[in-house]
């Protein structure tokens, strides 16, 4: 077997390529702050004293992460559409980002917020904290200084799995790179630098997380404590 690699075929789609990669990056940003933020309401919903929302909250988290994300954006898009709901193509793709990752930050989260031991939060309730403060400074903040560096990998696989999306025709990284090999009909080459793609953007996530860390989470700074 002999292959000829042309990787100059490929030169004049660069600006696709970081079209798509850029669409990828704002989709996965979307869903990062949004999935974050309902990751947070789901963990503090699924320790309620109240059933039905603990119960609400739990069958959420287990109907999303006992199914395939690929079913997910179907259902979101396809499903949805036959009801007379009609999401414009990169709406369904963050919407079901958003959905998917929220899930999986939520049972992080509350992960996180378990290890806070009691005698914290009535030490707070003895100082007369508000229960918003005892939230907030008492157990979600160390919560989620804990279990950031699982945080943060969610989100990278998030992004990694956004190539999913493809399959709606949203335009992020893995499209275009459908679209460019359709055209040029060098796959090979294509796939290897969109792989390429995928891990830088994986890097640079990683590196805005951790320069995110250094100034959100001092203390372990000071402490020497990986992020």
């Amino acid at each position: 077997m002999h292959y000829r690699f042309d990787f100059a075929a490929l030169e004049e789609y660069w600006p696709d390529f970081l079209s798509g990669a850029l669409t990828t990056l704002q989709m996965t940003a979307v869903a990062t702050v949004l999935g974050l933020v309902i990751g947070i309401l789901c963990a503090i919903g699924r320790r309620s004293p109240r059933a039905w929302l603990s119960g609400l909250c739990g069958a959420y988290v287990e109907a999303v992460r006992n199914t395939p994300y690929l079913i997910q954006i179907f259902f979101i898009f396809f499903g949805l559409s036959s009801i007379g709901v009609r999401l414009p193509v990169l709406a369904a793709a963050i919407l079901t980002l958003v959905i998917n990752v929220g899930a999986y930050t939520g049972e992080i989260v509350r992960a996180g917020m378990d290890t806070i031991p009691a005698g914290q939060v009535e030490a707070a309730e003895s100082l007369g904290l508000s229960r918003a403060q005892i939230y907030w400074d008492i157990i979600l903040r160390p919560a989620l200084e804990r279990v950031y560096p699982a945080l943060t990998s969610q989100f990278v696989l998030m992004m990694l799995a956004s190539s999913i999306t493809s399959q709606i025709s949203a335009e992020e990284l893995t499209a275009v790179a459908n679209n460019i090999t359709s055209i040029t009909f060098r796959s090979f080459e294509t796939y290897i630098v969109v792989a390429f793609l995928y891990l830088a953007l994986a890097v640079l996530l990683k590196l805005a997380f951790w320069g995110l860390a250094q100034a959100l989470f001092p203390r372990r700074r000071r402490l020497g404590t990986p992020l």
